[in-house]
C-alpha cells in the first residue's frame, strides 16, 4: 500500500465516524465504492470506540496545525486545547484497561501517593503491592455466577440484591468492598440490623487477609495504610451519621423502620461516587422493606400519572435489570445458585427439613403473609434490639463469663429427625420493668444426644445456669437423662395440648408486652415465631397450636427452646408492676391472651 493509499484510507475512516456514508466518502476522495466498502468491513469501523474515534480525529487536526507555518493565536489556543483532550482520551483508554479511577483523576493519584507515604511511616494495617494483587487474584478465583453478576453491577449507583439464605452474599460483599478500598483508597461502611450482625463483615474480612497474606488486620474501625476506613455499624442512628463511603447495607428487610434508617445511610453515600448495595432475604408483604423492593415505596406521593410500574417477577429480575427507579434489583434463589454452579446444598433434604411455606421463604425469595401467624411480625419486631449496645452495660458476649454472675435460664428443644436440635441461654431480668434477654442461641446441627449434652454442660460453666427446660417427650429424654446427670435440678417437659398452650401464651405475654429482646440479626428467631398458627387438636374438641418442627423441619426449634426456657415463669409473675396477681385474675389473663 502506497502512502497516498494509506492517507486516504485513514481519511475515509475518519469522514465515515463523522457520520458520512460510504458512497458519499467515494464521491467525495475519487475512490470506487467497494474500495471503501472493502476498507469499512476490513477495518472494523462500525467497531472503533468512541475514544479512539476521538483520538484518531484530534491526531489528524494536531499534525495539520503544528504542520503550519505560521500560525495565529487562534491556533496556537487550539493545539493547547487539543492537547488537553489527547490527554484525556489517553487516560480514559488506560481506565478501560485497569478499572482504576486515579488513571481518570490524576488528583485522585496525587491523593493516594500522599496517603501511601503517610501510612508508610506508620505501617498500620500495611499491605505490599505484592500482597494486594495477591488478595484480587483471590477474590476473583472461585466465584459463582450470580457472584460475578453481583460484580458487574458496581457500574450503577445503587444494587439491591433479594437472595436466598446461605448463599455467600455477606461473604462476597466483604471481600468486594475490601479489594475496592485497598486498590482505590475508598472508605467502605457496613451496614446489618445489630453491630453483631455487622461485624460478621469483619470477620470475613479478618479472615480472608490473615488465610491469603498472613496479615492481622486491627482495629475498629479499620483504617489502612492508604487511608481508607472500614466502618461496621449497626442501625443505631447515632453512630451513623458522620460517616462517608460505599455503603452496605445487609439483611435490611429485618430492620425496624427501614425506610426511615435508610435516609441515613443514604446521607452517607450523597456523593455521586459513593455506591449503596442492599441486600436481604424476604421477611413479611407488610414490611416497608417490601415497598421498597416492589418500587411501591419509589411511587409513594407522586401523581397517577408519574408512576412507574415495576416488575419484580422472578423471571425478570433472574439476572438483574434496571428498573425505572435506577435501581439495579436481581433475585437469586436457592435453584439460581445451584444452576450458577453452586454446589453446597442438598435440595432434597432442605425440602425434608423445611415445610413448603418456610422453604419459599427461606430459599425461594418470597415474602411473608404473617397474618395467620400467632404471633405477629410488628410485635415480634419490638422485641429485637442491637444487643451489643442496648445490654452493653452488663453483657460481655466475648468474655469467658459473659454476664458475670447474673441468673440465666437454658431452654433445650430436639430435632423430630434427630439432625437439628436447638439451645438457648435467656437472662431474665433483675427488676420488675426488666426484659428476658435471649443472650446466646446454638444450634446443634449434626451431634448426637451425648455432644449435645456436653453443649449445654459447658454453658453451665460459662453462665450461672439456675433453670434448664428441656423437651423430654420423645428423643429429647436421652439428653434429659445426659443433663440430669449433672444438673440434677432440669426440668423435664412432657408434650401435650396444654402443656403446648401454656408455654405458647407465655410466650405471647411476653412478646406482646415487649418484654422478650434478641439481637436484630437473629432473623431466625423471628421466623420461628411466625410459624407457629393456632390451631385445634386432631379431635377438634381443644384449641393448640401447631409450627414448623416435625420430621419435616427444625424450623421453630429456636422458638421452642426459648419456651422451654421461660417456662420457668410463673403466671403469678406477670403483673408488670411486681405486684402478684390472685388466681382469678390469672385465668382472666390468660382468656386475654387466647
Amino acid at each position: 500500500m502506497t502512502h497516498t493509499d494509506a492517507s486516504r484510507r485513514m481519511e475515509a475512516r475518519n469522514l465515515y465516524h463523522q457520520a458520512y456514508s460510504v458512497a458519499e466518502i467515494a464521491k467525495r476522495l475519487g475512490v470506487p465504492y467497494g474500495t471503501v466498502d472493502a476498507w469499512k468491513r476490513r477495518d472494523k469501523w462500525d467497531e472503533t470506540p468512541l475514544v479512539v474515534k476521538m483520538e484518531s480525529a484530534v491526531d489528524v487536526r494536531l499534525l495539520r496545525l503544528i504542520a503550519k507555518e505560521e500560525k495565529t493565536e487562534t491556533d496556537l489556543k487550539e493545539i493547547d486545547q487539543l492537547g488537553i483532550l489527547l490527554e484525556r482520551t489517553s487516560r480514559i483508554q488506560k481506565y478501560e484497561r485497569t478499572g482504576k479511577e486515579a488513571d481518570l483523576n490524576p488528583k485522585i493519584e496525587n491523593r493516594n501517593e500522599a496517603k501511601k507515604q503517610k501510612a508508610k511511616g506508620k505501617q498500620k494495617n500495611f499491605l505490599s503491592e505484592e500482597q494486594v494483587q495477591k488478595l484480587v487474584n483471590a477474590f476473583e478465583d472461585g466465584l459463582y455466577d450470580y457472584q460475578i453478576e453481583w460484580g458487574a453491577a458496581k457500574k450503577y449507583r445503587e444494587r439491591n440484591i433479594l437472595k436466598s439464605r446461605q448463599i455467600g452474599a455477606t461473604w462476597y460483599f466483604a471481600r468486594e468492598a475490601l479489594i475496592d478500598a485497598i486498590t482505590t483508597g475508598d472508605n467502605q461502611i457496613f451496614l446489618s440490623a445489630s453491630k453483631a450482625q455487622a461485624h460478621v463483615f469483619k470477620q470475613y474480612i479478618l479472615d480472608f487477609v490473615r488465610e491469603v497474606t498472613d496479615v492481622e488486620l486491627k482495629g475498629d474501625p479499620i483504617v489502612l495504610w492508604n487511608g481508607a476506613t472500614l466502618y461496621f455499624l449497626g442501625t443505631n442512628s447515632k453512630t451513623a451519621q458522620s460517616y462517608h463511603g460505599h455503603v452496605y447495607l445487609d439483611e435490611y428487610a429485618w430492620i425496624s423502620k427501614f425506610l426511615e434508617f435508610r435516609k441515613v445511610a443514604s446521607a452517607m453515600a450523597t456523593h455521586k461516587k459513593w455506591r449503596k448495595t442492599y441486600f436481604s432475604t424476604p421477611s413479611t408483604i407488610n414490611h416497608d422493606a417490601n415497598a421498597f423492593w416492589s418500587g411501591e415505596a419509589f411511587n409513594k406521593g407522586r401523581a397517577k400519572a408519574d408512576r412507574a410500574t415495576f416488575d419484580v417477577s422472578h423471571e425478570a429480575l433472574k439476572h438483574g435489570a434496571v428498573g425505572p427507579d435506577g435501581q439495579f434489583r436481581q433475585m437469586v434463589t436457592i435453584m439460581d445458585a445451584v444452576a450458577s454452579g453452586c454446589d453446597l446444598f442438598d435440595i432434597d433434604q432442605l425440602k425434608r427439613e423445611y415445610n413448603d411455606q418456610d422453604f419459599r421463604n427461606l430459599f425461594m425469595c418470597e415474602w411473608v403473609d404473617d397474618t395467620a401467624s400467632y404471633f405477629l411480625f410488628d410485635e415480634l419486631r419490638k422485641c429485637m434490639v442491637d444487643a451489643w449496645e442496648v445490654w452493653e452495660k452488663d453483657f460481655a458476649p466475648f468474655a469467658d463469663r459473659p454476664l458475670g454472675n447474673l441468673p440465666v435460664w437454658i431452654g433445650y428443644d430436639p430435632s423430630e429427625g434427630g439432625d437439628q436440635a436447638s439451645i438457648v441461654v435467656v437472662a431474665p431480668p433483675q427488676h420488675s420493668k426488666g426484659k428476658y434477654r435471649v443472650v446466646e442461641k446454638i444450634n446443634a446441627t449434626g451431634s448426637d444426644w451425648a455432644a449435645q449434652a456436653e453443649i449445654i454442660r459447658r454453658l453451665t460453666q460459662r453462665y450461672n445456669v439456675q433453670h434448664i427446660g428441656i423437651d423430654a417427650t420423645q428423643i429429647g429424654s436421652g439428653v434429659f437423662q445426659l443433663v440430669q446427670a449433672f444438673f440434677p435440678a432440669a426440668v423435664p417437659i412432657k408434650y401435650s395440648a396444654e402443656v403446648k398452650t401454656r408455654l405458647v401464651l407465655k410466650a405471647k405475654h411476653l412478646i406482646s408486652k415487649g418484654m422478650l429482646q434478641f439481637d436484630l440479626g437473629w432473623s431466625d428467631v423471628c421466623m420461628a415465631f411466625m410459624s407457629i398458627r393456632k390451631t385445634s387438636t386432631a379431635s377438634g374438641g381443644q384449641m393448640t397450636f401447631a409450627a414448623s418442627r416435625s420430621k419435616e423441619t427444625g424450623h421453630a426449634d429456636v422458638a421452642w427452646s426459648i419456651m422451654h426456657a421461660i417456662d420457668r415463669i410463673d403466671f403469678l409473675d406477670f403483673n408488670e408492676t411486681g405486684v402478684s396477681v390472685g388466681a382469678d385474675s390469672q385465668r382472666r389473663s390468660i382468656v386475654e391472651i387466647c
